[in-house]
């Protein structure tokens, strides 16, 4: 069976071989690619988005350009991670393909109203488009399976000391689709930081006769340097295509269902994802604070990281020898 996907993305580094991935796995039926300021902007996220189905060979699969900025913030990009175009040094040819004349928002309500079975939206981005289409089209709710999203953290963040970048961008967004009752899976920086891929699995990436390997190893390796310190920052790390890992083969997570709320008050905490795991209620809720139960989502906080690994490489290489260089974790 197939699972039929919308992705909205801001397409950086790490969501590039997310759709990589997603393209190439025959149990995703990718229905259609909406994009949002994130990483990069917004015109930077459609034309990597288009360069990337160049790449893949993928069907001419409907791409629509969204939200331009967060719901009440400026944008603020992650190019120091992801570089000026938002995929680092990499430069892929230019796409003919043309996204469509509408917004991404009737993009996504039109692919999802007009589906026959539930439909499945996957966040790779601040959720910013999200918000906007549950808030201008509540009604698609009714055949939506669930939303996936990679965004938050149990414990830490990136962009913050406590928020992750996707959430962090846009808190008002996260807050409004985490509101939504739609049934969510949550894939944060607990399971997005220990997918790590060692260098030996990396190095034949960048000598195989393969414009996708050679891609994806320039993706992997590709190091950053911080703008403060002057350091180089490199993880070799799946990202986001975890998220989709965990979409497809659960078994190889471990998740708990909690309740989840998103700190909207400004100052350090703000974007930050409160994960409640205690086992019972404590003095807040007795004395009436908190302001009503948080929702609940699936939150993922453990993976076998080799078993993931094997996945994400046999389907974007499954034609090559990559799969017989030995894995470490």
């Amino acid at each position: 069976m197939t699972t039929p996907v919308i992705l909205d993305v801001d397409t950086g580094i790490d969501d590039a071989m997310a759709l990589m991935f997603a393209l190439r796995h025959p149990e995703i039926d990718v229905r259609a690619i909406t994009c949002v300021a994130g990483n990069t902007s917004l015109d930077n996220v459609v034309a990597n988005t288009l360069r990337i189905l160049d790449l893949v060979g993928a069907p001419q699969i409907p791409v629509a350009g969204g939200a331009l900025c967060p719901l009440i913030e400026s944008s603020r990009d992650a190019s120091w991670v992801h570089g000026a175009t938002g995929l680092g040094s990499i430069v892929l040819p230019a796409s003919t393909r043309t996204p469509q004349p509408v917004h991404a928002i009737e993009l996504m309500r039109r692919t999802i109203v007009e589906a026959s079975e539930p439909m499945t939206l996957v966040s790779l981005a601040p959720m910013t488009n999200l918000a906007l289409l549950l808030r201008m089209h509540p009604e698609v709710t009714g055949n939506l399976e669930r939303i996936v999203f990679m965004g938050g953290s149990a414990v830490g963040g990136n962009a913050s000391a406590v928020a992750e970048f996707n959430v962090w961008h846009d808190p008002e967004a996260a807050h409004i689709v985490l509101s939504s009752g739609v049934p969510l899976m949550m894939y944060g920086l607990d399971v997005f930081d220990a997918v790590e891929v060692p260098a030996q699995r990396v190095a034949p990436l960048h000598t195989m006769d393969s414009e996708i390997s050679r891609t994806l190893g320039a993706l992997i390796d590709h190091e950053a340097v911080d703008p403060a310190s002057g350091a180089t920052h490199s993880n070799r790390l799946i990202g986001d295509a975890g998220a989709l890992c965990a979409m497809v083969a659960p078994e190889l997570f471990g998740f708990e269902r909690r309740p989840v709320h998103v700190e909207l008050a400004p100052g350090f905490s703000r974007g930050q994802t409160l994960v409640d795991r205690r086992a019972h209620g404590g003095e807040s809720a007795i004395h009436g604070a908190g302001g009503g139960p948080w929702p609940l989502v699936d939150v993922t906080l453990t993976c076998g990281v080799t078993e993931v690994l094997d996945l994400f490489f046999g389907i974007i290489l499954r034609e090559q020898n990559v799969l017989r260089v030995p894995v470490t974790s």
